[in-house]
């Protein structure tokens, strides 16, 4: 039997030359499931990603995920892609084996911990108190450089990696620190500056885009101070849900996190096509 991608409409083409394209996965003609196929929004059109694909369930465990997943990369070569990429959520282990099985690489993984109605207590002489303009510009400076290196260590090109995060935090700060939902503080320890936090309320969850124990103070405990922090934000401004995001090989954030009790929710991966 034979299983292939058979479009279902055009190619649809955004004016910045984004791609877009669903598929029916059919075996010997017969839909058995579906693929839809992107550029990525994040890294432009040298980029692909599987933004669904789904298999039938009496179709299921036939091999016909891996090949339509194989078809959608050779879609995304004729492309001129140079990587692809998916999400996995992390209950979906099936999904999981099989990303594996085809040569994605866990890129970063997402987060998520449920809160109480009573914010945790800092440590003694730990404090927060919010950022100041003339605290903000380097911050911001040194966290675009510092994501772009991130996503640099993880195989994405040096000038796509920069894109993406001054693309991003321009996106993200339209208004700088006066951009609504956006939370910026600074952890106080006896007075003394030991970290920052940029905490976001999106919905009826917050999320950490970047906590970070300042490099002099690293090793103290001071990032669990600043997590604390976080979800006392979160409480104080009704949310119930703090979720955050976490580079694969970070090994000491990963620690933390799972010690405060965060769960995975979703994995990135990506996959070099050339």
């Amino acid at each position: 039997m034979t299983t292939t991608l058979r479009p279902t409409e055009p190619l649809q083409r955004t004016a910045d030359g984004a791609l877009s394209r669903h598929y029916q996965v059919c075996v010997n003609s017969r839909p058995v499931g579906s693929v839809h196929l992107s550029t990525s929004a994040s890294f432009g059109p040298d980029a692909a990603r599987i933004a669904d694909l789904s298999i039938d369930e009496p179709d299921r465990r036939r091999g016909r995920g891996t090949v339509a997943a194989l078809a959608a990369e050779e879609v995304a070569r004729g492309w001129g892609c140079k990587w692809i990429d998916l999400t996995v959520p992390a209950d979906a282990e099936t999904a999981l084996r099989l990303a594996t099985a085809l040569g994605y690489v866990h890129r970063n993984r997402g987060m998520e911990k449920p809160l109480g109605a009573t914010a945790p207590r800092l440590p003694g002489g730990s404090r927060g108190r919010p950022m100041t303009e003339a605290e903000y510009l380097p911050w911001l400076e040194h966290g675009v450089a510092a994501y772009a290196q991130d996503w640099a260590d993880r195989g994405v090109p040096e000038d796509e990696a920069w894109a993406r995060s001054r693309r991003d935090h321009e996106r993200l700060l339209p208004q700088g620190r006066a951009t609504e939902n956006m939370l910026f503080s600074v952890l106080e320890q006896e007075g003394t500056r030991v970290g920052t936090l940029w905490l976001s309320f999106v919905g009826d969850k917050a999320f950490v885009f970047d906590v970070e124990a300042d490099g002099a103070f690293r090793g103290r405990g001071h990032g669990r101070s600043l997590m604390l922090l976080a979800e006392a934000q979160a409480i104080a401004a009704g949310r119930r849900v703090l979720g955050l995001n976490v580079f694969a090989g970070n090994t000491p954030a990963e620690r933390l996190y799972e010690s405060l009790g965060y769960l995975p929710v979703y994995y990135s991966m990506y996959k070099n096509l050339l």
